[in-house]
């Protein structure tokens, strides 16, 4: 079966690498989201993703601690490096092709952010992982995200969530939560659901770029996203 999305930029958060745990990386959750990964690429798809660093450290919770907002800004994107450096590992071990990509430099573990080069790994086969957000603070990498793919011309952005879709209020707390399975960027603003944060959100409206929220802990979810398959919630 053909895919209806060839470029994809991943959005994966730092949490969802914790699996059970309260924090750090889950050796069982990396092996799950590798295998999930190697079916797109099987499928010839341009994969790239943007990992959080949620599990480690969280930059927004740090004023509480007495750091400062941009070094606690500096601290989660360091955090997401060492997330993007522990998928790498899972990739390569399923035999992926992979290429770690930092918007901060630091030559020894990660490549310099490069556009045409971060296209051409893609072209190339390669599963390009972006760390370190954008490089500045007070951008997340829901920010980080929306940047990259919009710079690497990808058909669709896959935000991998715990819940199967945008629903017009928390379905974990309301059970009579009603699911949408489209909605317009106009209707998400007015309503004031949480997709993203603002400012990924407006980048990706602005240049009509797709998002699809979907529940990627659901085996073989993700691959029939990328096929076309109606599975979580689409806003354009």
């Amino acid at each position: 079966m053909s895919l209806k999305f060839k470029r994809i930029l991943l959005k994966l958060s730092g949490e969802s690498l914790m699996g059970e745990q309260k924090f750090g990386i889950s050796s069982d959750k990396l092996s799950y989201y590798a295998t999930q990964i190697k079916e797109l690429v099987a499928e010839k798809a341009e994969v790239s993703i943007v990992i959080g660093g949620g599990n480690i450290y969280r930059g927004l919770s740090a004023e509480s601690s007495g750091i400062e907002r941009v070094t606690g800004d500096y601290m989660g994107m360091l955090a997401t490096c060492i997330n993007g450096m522990a998928l790498q590992s899972a990739l390569e071990r399923e035999g992926i092709y992979t290429r770690l990509i930092s918007a901060i430099e630091m030559r020894q573990v990660a490549e310099p952010y490069i556009r045409r080069r971060a296209i051409r790994h893609v072209e190339k086969g390669r599963v390009v992982i972006f760390c370190a957000g954008t490089g500045s603070p007070y951008f997340t990498t829901d920010s980080a995200a929306a940047l990259r793919a919009n710079e690497i011309n990808a058909d669709i952005i896959l935000k991998g969530t715990r819940v199967d879709g945008i629903y017009d209020s928390d379905p974990e707390k309301n059970p009579n939560a009603v699911k949408y399975d489209n909605i317009t960027f106009a209707k998400v603003i007015s309503l004031g659901l949480s997709v993203m944060d603002m400012t990924a959100f407006t980048l990706c409206q602005e240049n009509n770029l797709p998002i699809i929220v979907f529940d990627i802990n659901k085996p073989g979810n993700l691959i029939r996203v990328a096929r076309g398959e109606q599975i979580g919630t689409m806003v354009q």
